[in-house]
């Protein structure tokens, strides 16, 4: 949900089409710079969110974080940021900042990650608790496997208190959601490795891409390579009925949010 005029706008605009859960972002995702939430926003929002009776909110990280970089000033920069996301989503009583790990060329990235969030969040006081989110298996990228999330979790023990799984991400990674045994495949993974409990959030999204392409690149639900059936198997599956649903689906026309979550009703009924 956008936030133009003001962060509590986006929890009004969702409850205006019928969402009870949000994910927003808490400044511009394509910059370093973000200016402060001042006292009066953040009880704006709080007391917007207790009018509205609106779920978890999830807020999502800059997109310009790789805390997996081998550059120490891209690293350390993205470290900083995360620790900011997480000091404004406490302000706001966001109860989670979801967060993609970045990429790396090596086969030391996940272990910067590791270290970054260790140092990012080692001794911070908040309220709310990151998750990592699974990626699309593009080129470097070191957290599109079930136990590469796993392997982060374990190496910043208490600092990670989950994961987001992202639909179109896991079918470009190889795991193919069209079918039920696609589904099973990484129900199974994620039960193995990071134990049901661990899936805190769901991206729902259909994938323009082929499966196993590591194209990231988001469609409407029932428009792209996965389909209405097999997203279908995934939400009702019991690994993931329970999580949150959040909608990342393109936004094409003033009605496209609507329609989406009309098909994800669709689904679960």
């Amino acid at each position: 949900m956008s936030i133009a005029g003001g962060l509590h706008k986006a929890l009004e605009r969702g409850r205006a089409i019928g969402c009870t859960s949000i994910q927003m972002f808490s400044h511009n995702p394509r910059g370093w710079r973000a200016s402060l939430i001042n006292p009066e926003d953040a009880v704006l929002f709080r007391e917007t969110r207790a009018r509205l009776d609106m779920g978890p909110v999830f807020i999502h990280t800059s997109y310009l974080i790789n805390i997996a970089s081998p550059k120490e000033e891209l690293r350390e920069k993205s470290l900083g940021m995360l620790r900011e996301e997480m000091v404004r989503a406490h302000a706001i009583g966001a109860e989670f900042v979801v967060t993609h790990t970045g990429t790396a060329h090596d086969a030391h990235g996940r272990q910067r990650a590791i270290k970054s969030i260790r140092k990012a969040l080692g001794g911070l006081d908040v309220s709310s608790s990151l998750l990592i989110e699974n990626t699309s298996g593009k080129r470097g990228d070191i957290s599109s496997r079930v136990e590469d999330l796993a392997e982060i979790m374990d190496g910043a023990a208490g600092l990670v208190s989950g994961v987001c799984l992202d639909s179109c991400h896991a079918f470009a990674a190889g795991y193919d959601l069209s079918v039920e045994e696609g589904v099973e495949s990484l129900a199974a993974e994620v039960v193995r490795y990071l134990g049901k409990s661990s899936v805190k959030l769901i991206h729902l999204n259909d994938s323009k891409g082929e499966m196993g392409s590591g194209t990231d690149r988001h469609d409407h639900l029932g428009h792209g390579r996965i389909g209405l059936k097999g997203l279908g198997f995934f939400v009702k599956h019991q690994v993931f009925a329970d999580s949150p649903a959040i909608l990342e689906t393109p936004k094409e026309k003033e009605d496209d949010d609507l329609m989406n979550l009309e098909i994800l009703h669709s689904l679960l009924s």
